[in-house]
């Protein structure tokens, strides 16, 4: 095992899960109470022979008392207490540990009181009124944050959704020689008879489905990939909303909006795993090692779409390459993000400037290749490249993104992209997270001062940055 497990929660809610008192579970385990007792206040880990045994025992997936959650818990709390909201309490990362191996949900929930306090400050600072009839609570502020930390939290990978979707894609012959938007729009309409129709109305949405007259509109816009991605999402709703449903549930958003949103992203996760099914698209993707160009070309998927679904490959048994994935503005807004790596993305503010994504939008569409350092000293294969969406009309500017992509150099070997690069002599390109949390005292691209440390300026004198970190 990589490291040792600390799950005392996992156990502990397995436990409460079944009704089961600490002696009755260290019966079925075959070990001592005493030990049950000490797995579930994390003072011992958990081994592979316990692990094994309640995989046994309850038929549940060990993979999900791997460690990844609670170290991005970890990365996520060192990030809030940065604000100087908690400067006087010195909190460690001893302690930050502490409250997520013991206590994860309420590690969760202060992350979650922290982000609505944010937006709290924000709405006031705007200093602008509410309309009539708005809410004025922060429920509406943050869906967004909370759809995006589920899908954070669970790799970015949902499997009952993922594996539905792959039998259909093998059904159908997508990725075996079949186009997807000729099968999919063949399934729609010899299984639910939905109509398709393409729109050259300029006025029109891009897709517009009415499930009442099963009709749906595509706008002559959208490019092949993406028509074809639409039409895979109108298959999700109709195939999959009870399980959609299901899960949603169980994620217990705290707002409609939420939960809509929520609704949305599983659809198009669907969308997504029907366009580039699970077990063909890995051995394609391992096979040309990664390589975006090709597997753009030999899918017919869109870059977007081919980065986000290898970002998504966790199966618990057949797991990719676990990779971050961004798409990023000229702002240098994140208006997506994944991840099954322990690259932290600012859950606040914009990213880090030395990040190679920035360097993307004229870049030409060459892709960029950068090794990266955090500062918790893990390493990556950072790769970047601009995209551009054409105007829909005369008058509309473009709309250009980057995508940013990339893995721990402990996985090269299967990057094509690392060829002819060596790692141990190759510049490395000190990263933050962002800039009002980022530790680093000598970043000539800094922008702002960090939240958690005090700052000193000198009139006499003046160099690239204008203060000094003490």
């Amino acid at each position: 095992m990589r490291q040792k497990v600390f799950a005392g929660h996992a156990v502990r809610r397995l436990r409460e899960k079944f009704e089961l008192k600490q002696t009755e579970l260290a019966t079925r385990l075959q070990v001592s109470p005493s030990y049950i007792n000490q797995i579930e206040s994390n003072q011992r880990p958990l081994t592979a022979p316990v692990l094994i045994a309640i995989s046994r025992a309850f038929g549940v997936d060990i993979t999900t008392f791997g460690a990844d959650d609670l170290e991005r818990i970890v990365a996520d709390l060192r990030e809030t207490a940065a604000d100087p909201l908690f400067r006087d309490l010195d909190l460690g990362v001893q302690d930050m540990k502490a409250v997520a191996n013991l206590s994860p949900a309420f590690a969760h929930a202060f992350l979650r009181m922290h982000v609505a306090l944010r937006r709290t400050a924000e709405w006031r600072a705007s200093d602008m009124p509410a309309a009539p009839g708005e809410r004025t609570d922060e429920a509406k502020l943050i869906p967004y944050e909370e759809v995006r930390d589920y899908f954070h939290y669970i790799d970015n990978y949902v499997d009952e959704l993922d594996l539905a979707a792959e039998g259909l894609a093998d059904r159908l012959g997508v990725l075996a020689g079949t186009d997807p938007g000729t099968a999919f729009s063949g399934h729609l309409s010899r299984t639910y008879k939905v109509s398709v129709e393409v729109s050259s109305d300029p006025a029109a949405p891009l897709s517009a489905f009415d499930m009442k007259a099963r009709r749906l509109v595509l706008s002559a816009a959208l490019p092949p990939q993406g028509r074809a991605f639409r039409l895979a999402a109108t298959i999700a709703q109709l195939e999959h909303r009870g399980l959609v449903d299901r899960l949603l549930k169980s994620a217990g958003f705290r707002s409609q909006t939420a939960g809509e949103i929520g609704r949305l992203a599983l659809f198009n996760y669907v969308a997504g795993a029907l366009i580039l099914p699970y077990r063909r698209f890995l051995a394609l993707a391992r096979a040309r090692r990664h390589d975006l160009d090709r597997l753009v070309l030999e899918t017919g998927a869109s870059l977007e779409q081919v980065c986000h679904r290898l970002s998504t490959l966790q199966r618990p048994g057949a797991r990719g390459v676990p990779f971050y994935f961004a798409k990023v503005d000229r702002a240098g807004n994140i208006v997506k993000r994944h991840s099954a790596t322990r690259f932290q993305f600012a859950r606040h503010g914009n990213a880090c400037p030395v990040w190679n994504v920035h360097q993307a939008f004229e870049a030409g569409g060459q892709t960029l290749v950068q090794m990266a350092e955090m500062p918790d000293g893990g390493r990556y294969l950072a790769l970047a490249r601009g995209i551009v969406a054409p105007s829909l009309a005369h008058g509309q500017p473009p709309r250009a993104y980057a995508l940013g992509l990339g893995c721990e150099v402990s996985f090269a070997d299967e990057m094509v992209y690392a060829d002819g690069l060596d790692l141990k002599a190759a510049p490395v390109a000190r990263l933050g997270v962002s800039c009002r949390i980022c530790p680093r005292r000598d970043c000539d691209l800094r922008a702002f001062p960090p939240l958690d440390r005090d700052i000193r300026t000198d009139p006499a004198v003046r160099g690239v940055i204008p203060f000094e970190i003490v």
